[in-house]
């Protein structure tokens, strides 16, 4: 794991500051292996946590103020602490997207303990999680200034509270209508164990992958294309799951069963039951995936992943060209199984594919995007580890 990260974060806030920090926090990004959209629907996801990691560098100030800044961008964002209610949600479009973020929750954390402790920080944000590439580099944002925060102000929440005070940021200040898979996976993740998530209950059981044992790696295959869940499809997605609850008379997805699928064909128009129809089989797969992992090990969940990414691209149809091809051209050089992940328009795929056939599987994802005129893919191995932590 690189640690050039840490180290600009540290070099930005001397740089902004004059002075040391008081310390660097780091958050995780992840990968879902399986269950993608069934957060916000109350369902099951199974992310891990991954070594790609983001950082922030905190040291305090006394004039009640926040001061954010980014190796992404030149800019730096400072405002009053007690102005972060004026600003969010309402006149959140007049902070830039980046920097909402990290003061979205120092809003929410102040919001919800109802904390006097808050006391002015500068922040220095450096970060390895390729951005856009539904590897969740927001919540790795997120559990890193949280978890800075949280022990800055002395507010003693536990990792669960603060995956909630990064949802509400996400879904609030910056206006991402995500659920809180996530940042439950940025703050629980283990090493080498992903999370079988109620996002209802927020029940968290960790499960063992085995991949090490089983001589398998995990390929992530990041296309280059760019998304933004705060614009456009993620949220007619979103829409259209409520829609289909509702007509349905559930909570919420998760109340509906595979079983409930032909009731739902003949209340929803075709749109609609095709988005609840991948919520259901999907909430059913991660069940299955699970089960199947503990019985028969990593192996044998390779069909899974293959209808996961089916029932993503014709059902919910947030696959895309790019993640098709490299899904495509993984299974036909020997991947055990393959699926876009993240919130998808674009990001990244994964492929599951044994130690031996890596360099085999990349060559043909690469071959395969400069056969159909694609920029090439960023192709690299990703390990489960640990979630959020104090670096030092």
């Amino acid at each position: 794991m690189t640690t050039a990260p840490a180290a600009d974060a540290r070099a930005l806030f001397v740089d902004l500051v004059g002075s040391e920090p008081t310390g660097v926090w780091s958050s995780p990004g992840r990968v879902n292996l399986i269950g993608e959209h069934t957060d916000y629907n109350d369902g099951f996801v199974f992310p891990f946590a991954i070594e790609h990691r983001t950082y922030v560098a905190l040291g305090t100030r006394t004039d009640g103020r926040i001061r954010v800044a980014s190796t992404f961008t030149p800019e730096v964002v400072e405002v009053a602490l007690d102005e972060l209610d004026d600003l969010f949600p309402a006149r959140r479009d007049e902070i830039a997207e980046w920097a909402r973020y990290p003061l979205g929750v120092a809003w929410a954390l102040a919001k919800t303990t109802g904390s006097d402790a808050a006391t002015g920080v500068d922040l220095a944000i450096a970060s390895d999680v390729p951005v856009g590439a539904g590897l969740s580099s927001s919540a790795a944002i997120e559990g890193a200034v949280a978890s800075a925060l949280d022990e800055t102000w002395g507010l003693g929440l536990d990792r669960v509270a603060l995956a909630k005070i990064g949802r509400t940021a996400e879904n609030e200040a910056v206006g991402a209508p995500t659920g809180i898979m996530d940042q439950m996976s940025s703050m629980l993740g283990r090493p080498d164990a992903a999370i079988f998530l109620d996002c209802r209950s927020l029940e968290a059981d960790v499960v063992d992958l085995g991949f090490a044992d089983a001589g398998l790696e995990l390929l992530v295959m990041d296309t280059g294309v760019k998304h933004s869940h705060a614009t456009g499809g993620y949220g007619e997605r979103r829409a259209s799951c409520e829609l289909g609850a509702r007509t349905l008379g559930v909570a919420a997805l998760r109340d509906v069963s595979v079983d409930d699928l032909p009731r739902a064909e003949e209340l929803l128009d075709d749109v609609t039951y095709r988005r609840v129809r991948h919520i259901v089989t999907e909430n059913a797969r991660v069940i299955e995936t699970v089960r199947t992992l503990r019985e028969k090990g990593p192996e044998a969940i390779g069909d899974l992943l293959v209808a996961s990414h089916v029932s993503m691209r014709d059902d919910f149809e947030i696959s895309a060209p790019e993640l098709d091809t490299a899904v495509d051209a993984a299974l036909a050089a020997g991947a055990i199984g393959a699926r876009m992940t993240g919130g998808g328009f674009g990001g990244a795929a994964i492929a599951l594919v044994s130690h031996d056939s890596v360099d085999q599987v990349r060559d043909a994802v690469t071959a395969a995007f400069a056969d159909a005129g694609y920029a090439a893919p960023h192709i690299f191995t990703v390990t489960p580890l640990e979630g959020a932590r104090r670096d030092n």
